[in-house]
């Protein structure tokens, strides 16, 4: 099972993850290339219509998942497995700390 989210930036929708049988993909969504303001999501991630395919999760899309007693209470309330970083992604990054959120799905 292939599972996917919308990363947004300032509330409109910038990029995609996926987690695929080899690991996961990071996407720039061809509208978010088109818009001539558009930034990077990180500059670990820079501009490009090419994906990044990597075998282990993304490290900043990892950064985003909380740390600490946060993590402890969504693994607990939600009955998530810590392990599980695209699954805690996918569950708990839907309002992060700055301007980036992590939404399950795929873009309209």
């Amino acid at each position: 099972m292939n599972r996917r989210g919308i990363i947004w930036r300032e509330n409109k929708p910038a990029a995609t993850i996926t987690e695929t049988d080899e690991g996961y993909e990071f996407a720039y969504l061809d509208s978010w290339l088109a818009d001539p303001a558009a930034r990077p999501i990180s500059l670990t991630l820079p501009l490009s219509a090419e994906p990044v395919i990597s075998k282990t999760f993304i490290p900043f899309l990892d950064g985003l998942i909380p740390e600490g007693w946060l993590l402890d209470i969504s693994v607990h309330n939600w009955k998530l497995d810590p392990r599980d970083r695209m699954g805690l992604l996918l569950a708990v990054c839907r309002d992060c700390i700055g301007n980036i959120s992590v939404t399950p799905g795929d873009p309209q």
